[in-house]
């Protein structure tokens, strides 16, 4: 059987062993900070480590997966190591995907990708895909951060461990009362932590401060930009987008709040297109009440060959984020990730 991290002792193992890395890693999960915490930091590790060319697919069961395996055989000009990411956002790779990811864990039990690091991604498995040969085989060949859901009753302890990385403390009546106020969103949770280090010193916080910061949000956030892009209102859309921009959030932040929703819902066009019951596919993703009937409206409006190129163009802004060039993008980050949400909010506007 494969390693098991989580994402705790993962980063913590990066961070005190930076170059002692895995040559197969699988992160597997449904919440995208946690994904993008976990990637990231695989991702700066194996730039410490030397791995300098970086490969990057995102596969379905209709996708080129010969480009898999000849990414770990092509020989770089200068020597390089290699970093080679396959993102599954689907979770099922099809036939000769399955074939393709038993060929990589077989060349990397075996030893012959010593130059080359492979991170792939997955979204949480059912018990039946997981048990599949193509999983069985890449989980024994790799080390696994598999990323739990983090449910409304773990939130507040996941609220307090996140202070402690930034040596804050604050007692259990506040951790429940910003569980509540976040309404259980992680994103949101995780904004309201990284604000109250702003505001605030190390050391333990007051009940009164935290009140205070959480509840002076901002005219404009992040889940109103969510709401106008599946909404269909491009008009709103770009004006929360430019407040945003104009009060300084993290673009990476509002980078997470639309891709997740992208994200979400290219997985439940791929269920509903496979034969599943949308319903089903909705409690699959956990979503529910407003926020289901919205994404049932926009499921209806939005062409399902729209999503996995959207899923694209969020990784295309991610990297520009990071600093590197995207053939076919807009230099400025903030302006195609506006090119993003207009791409969903007015997808079906003149069908």
């Amino acid at each position: 059987m494969g390693r098991r991290l989580d994402i705790d002792r993962l980063l913590s193992q990066l961070e005190t062993a930076p170059q002692a890395l895995d040559p197969l890693y699988v992160v597997m999960g449904d919440e995208p900070l946690l994904v993008t915490e976990a990637t990231d930091g695989l991702r700066a590790a194996a730039r410490r480590a030397g791995y300098l060319e970086r490969t990057s697919l995102i596969l379905d069961a209709r996708g080129d997966w010969s480009a898999v395996i000849a990414a770990t055989q092509n020989i770089s000009l200068f020597g390089d190591r290699r970093l080679v990411e396959v993102k599954i956002p689907t979770g099922k790779p099809g036939k000769i995907g399955g074939e393709t990811l038993i060929k990589l864990a077989g060349l990397t039990q075996g030893g012959a990708l010593s130059d080359t690091l492979v991170l792939v991604g997955l979204p949480r498995l059912d018990k039946t895909t997981r048990n599949s040969k193509w999983a069985a085989s890449l989980l024994d060949a790799a080390t696994l951060i598999e990323l739990p859901a983090i449910e409304r009753a773990e939130l507040p302890r996941w609220i307090q461990q996140r202070l402690a990385r930034q040596n804050q403390q604050l007692e259990p009546a506040s951790l429940e009362w910003m569980a509540d106020k976040v309404e259980g969103n992680l994103l949101a949770a995780f904004q309201e932590v990284q604000k109250l280090a702003l505001l605030y010193p190390e050391g333990k916080l007051s009940p009164k401060d935290v009140e205070q910061a959480v509840l002076n949000v901002a005219r404009y956030d992040v889940f109103s930009l969510r709401d106008a892009m599946l909404s269909g209102n491009p008009a709103r859309a770009l004006s929360v987008l430019a407040g945003l921009r104009a009060e300084g959030e993290a673009l990476p932040l509002v980078l997470w709040a639309v891709g997740e929703e992208i994200r979400v819902m290219a997985r439940i066009a791929a269920m509903t297109a496979a034969g599943q019951d949308l319903s089903g596919a909705m409690r699959q993703q956990r979503i529910f009440g407003p926020r289901e009937n919205l994404m049932r409206q926009t499921l209806r409006r939005v062409p399902a060959r729209t999503w996995s190129a959207a899923v694209q163009h969020a990784h295309d802004v991610d990297r520009l984020i990071k600093g590197l060039k995207v053939a076919g993008r807009l230099d400025d980050p903030w302006e195609e990730l506006a090119r993003l949400t207009l791409r969903i909010a007015n997808a079906g506007a003149h069908a």
